[in-house]
């Protein structure tokens, strides 16, 4: 039997990667008169990747990693005020409205009452913990983690710290990688909600499901049906 239920945040409950997205293309436009827009996306994003063991998620490790790509691919011509122009893009993003999916308030009004909800998400605690505030959701949840990176370790250690049986616990999330393929090595169960594009570094182009513990979904709106279906 389900008891927790857990809630990824970023493309689960609110849009977040089109703001990344966006970003993306003023880099692009900024720089575009050092190279092409294809080796300008694929640059920083392989940068972006590489620098996640230094800087961690979210918008000031992804600025970091703008600013070094324009100077790596200006080799080093990059102007003081194209560099402005990247910084005043992260000011934008910690700026930006919180916009909840369609359904997130009234999923999460119906399941609060017959689970324990709590929220993992992972990335920088400032930035995340604020992104919560301002969604207007933290009413709706017990617990709200948020860690440097959802592994099976990082997993394992929150269930243990409020004694939390993994056989009674549901993850419910957008990245195979950081939602799903953890929560069901430990034990727990997952579903899986698509988001309609996805970070490279999320993709997972071969797993391994444990088909009787997850489940995939359409939309949010679906949840609370799936959930009486899934018990």
């Amino acid at each position: 039997m389900i008891k927790t239920i857990a809630f990824d945040a970023d493309d689960t409950l609110w849009h977040n990667e089109p703001l990344y997205d966006q970003a993306r293309i003023q880099f692009c436009n900024i720089l575009s008169g050092y190279q092409t827009p294809e080796i300008l996306e694929n640059r920083l994003s392989q940068i972006e990747i590489d620098n996640i063991q230094y800087y961690g998620y979210g918008i000031k490790s992804f600025i970091l990693s703008m600013v070094e790509a324009a100077i790596d691919l200006s080799a080093g011509q990059i102007k003081g005020h194209e560099i402005q122009e990247i910084l005043n893009i992260s000011r934008q993003m910690l700026a930006a409205e919180v916009p909840l999916f369609e359904n997130a308030i009234n999923v999460l009004e119906a399941l609060h009452s017959d689970y324990d909800l709590i929220l993992i998400t992972k990335g920088d605690l400032f930035e995340q913990i604020r992104k919560v505030e301002r969604s207007g959701l933290a009413r709706y949840f017990r617990l709200i983690e948020v860690l440097e990176d959802k592994t099976e370790k990082s997993y394992r250690t929150l269930l243990e710290k409020y004694d939390i049986d993994p056989a009674t616990f549901l993850m419910v999330g957008n990245s195979i990688r950081s939602d799903i393929l953890p929560v069901l090595k430990i034990g727990g169960q997952a579903i899986y909600i698509p988001y309609a594009t996805t970070w490279v570094h999320e993709m997972v182009p071969d797993h391994d499901l444990n088909q009787s513990r997850y489940t995939e979904i359409n939309n949010l709106r679906q949840l609370p049906e799936t959930l009486r279906k899934f018990e």
